[in-house]
């Protein structure tokens, strides 16, 4: 690990390595660009380099791809998007092969058709449902795509063994596994190689180059290291310091939602140090209310979340059950909340944040399809909550056929019911279910669709699940000490 001054030596080096690496063979390069110090660095190590050789050398694509997980701070979305720009232009001026290409989740992945279409509840350290689909999907299906259009691809990455002791543990583990110098194997996906140019600088390092090398592509490194600054609690960043003295590298720009750390800290920081920040503030707010936590630290959302487990299953743990969705009524919650959130942003923040979109219309139809066809919510709440939040009307109404049954039936059906939810909700999907295959010849699936939510709705409320459930597990429990008797006994007369 790099723990001494940056030399002109040590960048000529990587130079000459990274040019070695481009010319050795006609596999595509993949460049991970999230707009962040170590990123940019990396990319900007490769620029300078692929510049340096003849432009009939330069025979190679070199794809930049940045993944938006469409919850990104605002403030580096944007970011990362003018950077695109700029690096499309100066490479089409420069005569080099790169491309930036901007990668999203599918619309199914999306944080928001997950947490309120589906009912996932936020992310968590033993629920960590987010990452995988919203980072790390988009850029493996590019890369598998890469690879099946030219056998391979080399993914050129900016981690660095400093980050952290379990990524130094890794990144050696993988070291030690290279076929070619520089080159690791990529565990996740087969036919690409991971070349880590930076992978032995420390953060100074990482600064001390962005400060003292011009960014190729137009962008200013000062801006960036004005942004990480702003990003810090105590708004410092030193650049030369001594062991004891911590970096700009602490600071992070994830998903303004994240819930997996007790709390933001780079966008409490932004907003605290810079008072043109402060139109986040209820960014902040509805991420720290979908996070709120107990006094052990653990968020503690039981009472918005259905006791049964997404399918009407029942799981338990010490105990108690293992609470599933979101209920009806908090997605519908967290729904008006965020459109709140979204029209106070755009009222509150600079011009170029005035037509930010929190939830894309896309997102939004997938969340009511979901609501309706899926969970079998015939009153089809999601256009007049959007209609009475933002004053606006909903455009995507014959997205879904107008059944008979609406809004009025379904409280009608409610005040039947008079109270017992688990009823309520077992007439109104058997009530969908069936209208939904209304006028079919053949209604095939249809008795296992009705068996199923009759499943669901087997228990009276949560204590009787519960009690039912603990029976069952004592029965079994009983059931196989009376098996290992019964094999006992006869082990005996043989």
């Amino acid at each position: 690990m790099s723990t001494g001054k940056l030399t002109r030596e040590i960048i000529d080096n990587i130079t000459a390595q990274i040019q070695r690496l481009y010319l050795e063979d006609t596999i595509p390069w993949v460049v991970g660009y999230s707009g962040g110090k170590d990123s940019s660095a990396t990319l900007q190590l490769v620029w300078y380099a692929i510049s340096k050789l003849p432009v009939e050398s330069r025979h190679k694509t070199i794809h930049v791809i940045s993944t938006d997980t469409l919850v990104e701070s605002p403030v580096m979305s944007m970011w990362v998007i003018l950077s695109h720009e700029k690096i499309k232009a100066a490479a089409d001026e420069q005569q080099m092969p790169i491309v930036p290409h901007r990668l999203t989740p599918e619309i199914k992945d999306s944080f928001w058709v997950n947490l309120i279409g589906k009912g996932y509840p936020a992310p968590r350290i033993t629920f960590r449902w987010c990452t995988s689909r919203l980072k790390i999907q988009p850029s493996n299906i590019f890369i598998t795509n890469v690879v099946a259009t030219h056998g391979e691809a080399i993914v050129v990455l900016g981690t660095r063994k400093a980050e952290s002791a379990n990524r130094a543990s890794n990144m050696s583990f993988y070291e030690n596994k290279r076929m070619r110098d520089g080159l690791s194997p990529n565990a996740s996906l087969p036919n690409s190689l991971i070349f880590t140019p930076i992978e032995d600088w420390s953060d100074d390092n990482v600064w001390t180059f962005l400060m003292q090398y011009p960014n190729p592509w137009g962008f200013s490194n000062k801006e960036l290291l004005t942004m990480y600054r702003g990003a810090t609690a105590d708004n410092d960043c030193p650049l030369v310091v001594d062991s004891s003295t911590p970096s700009c590298g602490n600071s992070r720009f994830g998903c303004w939602v994240c819930t997996l750390v007790s709390e933001d800290k780079s966008m409490k920081a932004m907003i605290q140090n810079d008072s043109e920040k402060s139109w986040m503030t209820p960014m902040l707010e509805l991420r720290n209310e979908l996070g709120k936590t107990d006094s052990s630290g653990k968020i503690n959302d039981r009472d918005k979340r259905d006791f049964r487990k997404m399918h009407g299953n029942i799981l338990l743990h010490n105990g108690q059950a293992v609470h599933g969705p979101y209920t009806k009524v908090w997605r519908e919650y967290w729904l008006t909340r965020l459109l709140e959130v979204e029209i106070e942003v755009q009222q509150k923040g600079p011009e170029e944040f005035r037509k930010i979109k929190l939830i894309s219309d896309d997102e939004l139809r997938e969340i009511r399809r979901i609501w309706v066809l899926n969970k079998h919510e015939f009153d089809d709440s999601l256009p007049r909550i959007y209609e009475k939040v933002t004053g606006n009307s909903y455009n995507y109404l014959n997205d879904i056929y107008r059944k008979p049954l609406g809004h009025d039936e379904w409280n009608l059906l409610k005040e039947i019911c008079e109270g017992d939810e688990l009823f309520f909700q077992l007439q109104t999907s058997l009530l969908d279910i069936e209208q939904q295959n209304y006028g079919y010849s053949v209604r095939k699936g249809l008795l296992d669709q009705l068996q199923n939510e009759i499943k669901k709705a087997f228990y009276t409320d949560e204590e009787d699940a519960l009690e039912y459930k603990k029976q069952r597990e004592n029965q079994k429990i009983e059931l196989e000490k009376q098996l290992d008797f019964d094999h006992l006994l006869l082990s005996s007369y043989e």
